[in-house]
């Protein structure tokens, strides 16, 4: 469990935000269907020799729901904004799914506000690099996801059945505790709940443009991290790999999508040497 659970408002909404530790910053951000408790089996650990920031992304969790922002250079915003809240001036930041093409444009825009940069499981838009994982067409429901007003008005009244496809999937079939299972289905019940999650499928045109600018204008030049598993694998790490000065990639054998409570114990082992503090790279 996290140290503290606190409202914050930021950038016109307001978000919980879960802390722990002292140290260095570390910024957690998380996708669909999640909410900060993705990182339970995470937070702890990291808090020995960080303070770890996990919010829920806008919209998703018990925060506004908020009618729009769900492109990732709005949410790029809301996490400067959080760590402005926190007096932090630079983090690590580590992310997943939609979290991570908000921390891409945060490292992009904002280099001197993201020490280190962690990414996993997710797609950047359209650049190059992902067409194997592609090749089939994207996964199904991202269409089904985009077109608006339909998928809410659907599954209203089904929202547990459809979560623990998503939960399922994103563990090979392992599944994740009951009170986390329980607490994902809690955050998307309800038509309104449902929009927000889905706005963010919505939002990918304009997000795939902004990291298209944002990769034509500069480059990525904290050291990087990509992280795969199953079904992502190292697309990621493709589509890094041309934009990115200081990149490291990793594939997670035996692992869903939902690596950090699928795998935890592997991510740690990976997270924990990237993250260790160095000195020379504190803002000054």
């Amino acid at each position: 469990m996290p140290g503290t659970l606190r409202q914050i408002t930021v950038n016109g909404i307001q978000t919980t935000v879960a802390t722990a530790g002292s140290g260095p910053a570390v910024l957690l951000l998380h996708g669909f269907p999640h909410t900060w408790r993705l990182w339970t089996e995470i937070i702890g650990p990291l808090a020995d020799h960080h303070r770890v920031i996990a919010p829920d992304l806008r919209g998703l969790g018990d925060g506004t729901r908020a009618a729009e922002g769900y492109d990732a250079g709005t949410l790029a915003a809301d996490a400067e904004g959080i760590l402005d809240a926190l007096d932090e001036p630079a983090a690590e930041v580590v992310a997943i799914d939609a979290g991570t093409p908000a921390a891409f444009l945060l490292a992009m825009r904002r280099p001197e506000r993201v020490r280190r940069l962690v990414l996993m499981e997710s797609l950047l838009g359209s650049l190059p690099g992902a067409e194997d994982f592609l090749d089939a067409g994207p996964p199904w429901w991202f269409g089904f996801h985009a077109v608006p007003g339909l998928a809410e008005t659907v599954l209203v009244g089904h929202e547990a059945e459809y979560l623990d496809w998503f939960l399922a999937a994103g563990t090979l079939g392992r599944g994740v505790p009951s009170e986390i299972r329980d607490a994902f289905v809690d955050a998307y019940t309800g038509q309104d709940a449902l929009r927000c999650a889905f706005s963010y499928y919505r939002a990918m045109p304009a997000t795939a443009r902004q990291i298209g600018e944002a990769v034509a204008a500069g480059r990525l030049t904290m050291p990087t991290m990509a992280i795969g598993a199953h079904p992502v694998g190292r697309a990621l790490e493709r589509q890094l790999r041309p934009v990115a000065d200081d990149l490291t990639g990793h594939l997670v054998e035996d692992c869903g999508h939902i690596i950090p409570l699928d795998r935890p114990a592997e991510l740690l082992r990976l997270l924990t040497p990237f993250l260790a503090t160095d000195v020379s790279r504190r803002p000054r």
